[in-house]
């Protein structure tokens, strides 16, 4: 049975507390800040599948907060899905802030502060739950809160699909279907909190090797890009920070030391090519996601015993700083045994060719 919580019918100005009343019933007690002067219509269509409720809501703009009064106020520990149709919402919770868009979900616990802010009409579709339903760490739990999930590609696109398929049908199920469906929806966004924990990892090694494969081939896409760093890295792989890292630890390299070794190479590689030598060092070194040229200078020579200069000067005829040839990666091998070279975006993943011969 569908229940439908509207405020259409009524005038405007009786809208706002309405519907702070609708949202609270629906979900857990919350502060809703409406911020139109004459408030749009809201709506909000529930079934509930055991003991999963789902709900569609649609309403203009507002502020949603769960504040420190109200977790002390009722205590209850919910877990809030959240799959957004249309706008956008900006999400807040243990220290991190994220744009949720058409496509995407994420999540918010009831037991800790978060807030919600939405700037335009919006419509989306939450599935609550008690805590205790979601067999995860509250550790990896506190690492997905306000995270953008794209439910287009990856695990999460799986689990994303089938909570949207599972809304469609929730009014059609009988009881006993709509509770192991609504099972099964939790079992699966346990195991994606699982995988992107890293929990997998020790169990099917080859995965962490195919997965370090297709991060390493993204940082070499994105190279140009002077804000490529770990978190939005993981964010694009749907992984945490720290499964990150302990992908690059078997390497024996850190992320960062990753990324810059690529951008040093392809300096290297372009500061000998005929256009470079008409743009000049710095234009290179911002190519490759450089932001300043004396920094760059400082880790050129770090790496190859030689400045960007003496290369691109000598580099081919061998007459570098020490008169010994093309700069190698001092220590002989570049960290982790892996380069990665593309000649354009699209291009595709193949070991790097040795510098220059005399």
């Amino acid at each position: 049975m569908s229940v439908v919580l509207s405020t259409a019918s009524l005038p405007a100005a009786d809208r706002g507390e309405r519907w702070h009343h609708a949202v609270s019933r629906t979900f857990i007690p919350l502060d809703v800040r409406l911020l139109e002067d004459d408030p749009s219509p809201g709506s909000i269509v529930s079934h509930r599948l055991g003991s999963l409720g789902v709900s569609q809501v649609q309403a203009g703009p507002q502020v949603v907060t769960r504040s420190r009064r109200l977790i002390a106020q009722d205590g209850k520990e919910f877990l809030i899905l959240t799959l957004q149709r249309r706008g956008s919402a900006l999400k807040e919770q243990d220290g991190r802030e994220a744009r949720i868009g058409p496509g995407d979900f994420s999540l918010s616990d009831s037991s800790r502060l978060f807030r919600k802010k939405v700037q335009n009409a919006f419509c989306f579709t939450s599935f609550h739950f008690p805590r205790e339903d979601l067999r995860v760490r509250d550790e990896d739990l506190r690492a997905m809160t306000a995270t953008a999930f794209s439910a287009r590609e990856g695990s999460a696109a799986l689990v994303g699909t089938y909570f949207a398929r599972l809304a469609r049908e929730a009014e059609h199920l009988d009881a006993f279907a709509g509770r192991q469906f609504a099972a099964t929806a939790l079992d699966l966004l346990a195991l994606l909190i699982d995988e992107l924990s890293g929990r997998f990892v020790a169990q099917a090694p080859e995965t962490a090797a195919a997965t370090l494969v297709r991060v390493k081939d993204h940082i070499a896409r994105h190279l140009a890009d002077p804000g490529l760093a770990p978190p939005a890295i993981a964010a694009a792989h749907f992984m945490s920070v720290r499964y990150l890292h302990k992908l690059f630890e078997s390497e024996g390299v850190t992320v960062g030391e990753w990324i810059r070794t690529q951008r040093l190479e392809r300096c290297r590689r372009d500061l000998l090519r005929t256009p470079a030598r008409g743009q000049g060092i710095a234009a290179v070194a911002r190519r490759w996601g450089f932001t300043s040229p004396s920094h760059f200078s400082r880790a050129f020579r770090a790496a190859y015993g030689t400045t960007p200069r003496e290369w691109q000067l000598h580099g081919l005829s061998g007459k570098g700083a020490g008169g010994d040839g093309p700069p190698q990666l001092r220590g002989g091998n570049v960290p982790g045994g892996l380069l990665v070279a593309h000649e354009s975006a699209g291009a595709g993943v193949r070991p790097d060719p040795s510098p220059p011969a005399s």
